[in-house]
Order: C-alpha cells, then sequence, then structure tokens
C-alpha cells in the first residue's frame, strides 16, 4: 500500500451484459481496507461513450487511481487509461487490445476447440446472450440462483462498443496487472495469457469462470492492493 494516511483510489469497470452491482465483493473488501472506491455504471453503448463515462469518475477524484476492467472493460480502460490520474492498470478476464483493435477483432478468429461465446444474433443494434447459456458460459461458478438473475437482467451491449476500436492502448504508457480466469468460457484462458503477455502485465491466474470479480472478490481484490502498491 501507500506511504500516505489513504492507501488511494481505485475505480471499477465492467464489461458487457452486468452492471457495475457484480462489482459489490471487491468494492466492499477494499473500502474495508481504506481505497477510495468508484464504480463505474458505464452503459456500453459505444466504446467512445463508456470512455467518457470513466473519465467522469476519474476527473472528480483527487490523487492517483487504479483503474480496473473486467471482460470488455479490458477495452474501455485500456483507451481511458491515458488520464492523468491513472497510475496503474488491472485488468480481470478482460480484453486488452492493441492499437486498433476492438473487442470484435480479438474475437474473430477463436482456436480450434476454443469456447464460443452464445451471442445472439442482433437486434436493432444491441447484442444479448442465450439466457439459456449464460450460466455455463459466463457464471459457472456462481450459485443458480444468481446466474439465473444475471441472465434474466442482462444490459443490452451495443454493437458500437464491440466494433470500437482503441486508438492507443494505455497499458504501453502505465503498469498493468492481469488476472486469468482458467475456467473461463467466454474468453479463452489461452488468449487472456497472450493479451496479458503482450501488455508485459503481471499475471495471477485463479480458478473461477468468467464471473471471478464476483465469485473470487478477495482474490481479484488482493491483486488491485498489488497494483495500488507498485
Amino acid at each position: 500500500m501507500g506511504t500516505g494516511p489513504e492507501p488511494g483510489n481505485v475505480v471499477l469497470v465492467h464489461g458487457a451484459f452486468v452492471d457495475g452491482t457484480g462489482w459489490q465483493g471487491v468494492y466492499d473488501i477494499l473500502k474495508r481496507d481504506g481505497y477510495g472506491v468508484r464504480v463505474v455504471q458505464n452503459p456500453t453503448l459505444s466504446l467512445e461513450g463508456d470512455v467518457a463515462a470513466v473519465r467522469l469518475v476519474l476527473d472528480a477524484l483527487d490523487g492517483p487511481v487504479v483503474l480496473v476492467g473486467h471482460s470488455y472493460g479490458g477495452a474501455v480502460i485500456s483507451a481511458a487509461g491515458h488520464h492523468p490520474k491513472v497510475s496503474a492498470l488491472v485488468y480481470i478476464a478482460a480484453f486488452a487490445p492493441d492499437k486498433g483493435e476492438s473487442v470484435n477483432t480479438l474475437i474473430a478468429d477463436p482456436p480450434p476447440g476454443a469456447a464460443v461465446p452464445p451471442i445472439l444474433p442482433p437486434r436493432d443494434g444491441f447484442l444479448f446472450l442465450d439466457r439459456d447459456k449464460f450460466a455455463h458460459s459466463f457464471a459457472a461458478d456462481l450459485p443458480t440462483e444468481q446466474a439465473e438473475f444475471l441472465a434474466d437482467s442482462q444490459v443490452p451491449w451495443g454493437e458500437e462498443a464491440l466494433s470500437g476500436a482503441v486508438a492507443e492502448p494505455a497499458w504501453r504508457t502505465r503498469p498493468s496487472w492481469y488476472l486469468v480466469a482458467t475456467d473461463d468460457r467466454m474468453i479463452p484462458p489461452p488468449a487472456q495469457r497472450a493479451m496479458a503477455e503482450r501488455a508485459g502485465a503481471r499475471v495471477v491466474e485463479v480458478a473461477g469462470s468468467h464471473s471471478v470479480y464476483v465469485s473470487r472478490p478477495a482474490e481479484v481484490a488482493a491483486l488491485i492492493r498489488q497494483a495500488a502498491g507498485h
């Protein structure tokens, strides 16, 4: 942790199909540890709009910030992380695009045998996951009732968010950390490892589904603390 009276600030950015409430467990742990924590309710309509939402939160904080993204939120923090208050980036089972890449380009050619996210055909410019396959793909280590709730409360994901390209990734100028969810069926673990290596991130691996930020909040918070204390 830092040497000041407070450990510092953490900003949490959720991914596609969900909202910020999934960060509750991580939020509670970090708050108890003395961090100033904010959760961005990014609308996931477009990458540009989500980056703007993150910047609004960053602008309102005093002092350095550890910026954390889950899943699609990794693309958001890769674009928003150039903000002068951001001291470190933490990717939680997240996309870490390089220059000119989008989530769409990163998922375009899955390796043979890799799990493919059950994304339904777009409807009026928005994407959803197949409700009946949601638990298996996104939340396999959550209680059945919780996984069903997430499936039934999906946030529409805009096609512009999926296709939004990162102009220059912040991980080129900010230190980064990456948590690989080894049982992930949305972003294959080998793809997570490859993106983490490319970004030069410090890596930990945790047995968990794509919802690892919900199911394993202590491990996620521990990695954030590492980034805050670098």
